[in-house]
C-alpha cells in the first residue's frame, strides 16, 4: 500500500509539473500589477508579462448589478476600468475562465472617451457608454493578423479623415467592433442604429493615439494583435466597462 500511495503522489507530482509548464508556455509574455482591488496597466508601456495570478469568482471591481448582465456561457470578459467618470485614462484586462474560476491573463494602459463615462451616451458628448457588451466582429486597415472574430479589412473604410491630426492617423489599423447601438455580425463600420442616431454608435476598440477618444476605448497595437488573435466567438468574449464607481455598483 506504502508502495502504491508513493507512486500515485509521484504520478500527480509530474503531472502538475507538466500543466504548470502548459501553461506558462501557452500564456505568453504579460504582467500584473495591483492598485488595491483593480489591476493595473503591465510594465512601464502596458506591455504584458507573466502573471499567476488568479482572480476569485467573479471579476474584481465589477459588481452584481453589472455581473447579472454578463450572457451565461462567456468565458473571456475584457474588463476596461476608467479612472473616475471624467477621466479618459483607463486600464484594459483580460480574462478567462478556467473552470468556474476567472484569470487574469493580459492587462495594457488604455484611454476612454475624452470627457470619461456616462450611463446615457449620446451622439457628440465624447463620453464611452458603460455597460456590458459583446464583442462579435473585427476589422481594419491592415490586413487580418489571425482574428478569431470575423475581420472585414478595407483600406478606404477604415481610413482616418485626412484632416485629423496625424498622431490619429493609425487609430483604425485595427479595430473590434463593441456592440453598442449596433447589429451584431455585420462589419464594425455598419452604419445601423437600431436604438437610433442620437443614441450614438460607432463605439470601437482600437489603437492609441495618447490620449482620449470620441467614446471608443484604444489600446497599444500589440494590445489589438493579442486581442484580435485571443477572442474566440465559441467563448462568448464580452466587454466590461465604465469608471470604478460605477462598475462597482
Amino acid at each position: 500500500m506504502q508502495n502504491g500511495g508513493g507512486r500515485r503522489a509521484t504520478v500527480a507530482a509530474a503531472a502538475c509539473g507538466f500543466f504548470m509548464t502548459v501553461l506558462a508556455a501557452c500564456g505568453g509574455p504579460r504582467t500584473e500589477v495591483h492598485h488595491g482591488d483593480v489591476p493595473r496597466p503591465g510594465g512601464p508601456s502596458g506591455t504584458a508579462r507573466p502573471s499567476p495570478s488568479v482572480a476569485p469568482p467573479g471579476v474584481p471591481g465589477v459588481g452584481e448589478r453589472l455581473w447579472r448582465q454578463v450572457p451565461a456561457g462567456t468565458r473571456q470578459l475584457v474588463a476596461v476600468y476608467g479612472e473616475h467618470r471624467d477621466s479618459p485614462d483607463s486600464t484594459l484586462v483580460l480574462y478567462e475562465k478556467r473552470g468556474s474560476r476567472w484569470e487574469r491573463t493580459v492587462s495594457w494602459a488604455a484611454h476612454n472617451g475624452k470627457q470619461g463615462w456616462t450611463t446615457d451616451h449620446h451622439e457628440g458628448d465624447e463620453r464611452s457608454p458603460v455597460g456590458v457588451f459583446t464583442l462579435s466582429d473585427a476589422g481594419g486597415l491592415l490586413d487580418d493578423p489571425g482574428s478569431r472574430l470575423p475581420y472585414t479589412q478595407d483600406e478606404d473604410a477604415f481610413a482616418s479623415p485626412y484632416y485629423w491630426d496625424e498622431a490619429h492617423w493609425h487609430d483604425f489599423d485595427y479595430v473590434i467592433a463593441i456592440d453598442y447601438n449596433r447589429r451584431r455580425g455585420t462589419r464594425p463600420d455598419d452604419p445601423t442604429r437600431p436604438l437610433g442616431q442620437t443614441k450614438g454608435g460607432g463605439i470601437w476598440l482600437h489603437l492609441d493615439h495618447g490620449d482620449g477618444t470620441l467614446g471608443c476605448v484604444s489600446v497599444p497595437e500589440e494590445a489589438m494583435e493579442y486581442l484580435l488573435r485571443t477572442l474566440d466567438p465559441k467563448d462568448r468574449p464580452v466587454v466590461v466597462m465604465g469608471d470604478r464607481v460605477a462598475l462597482s455598483a
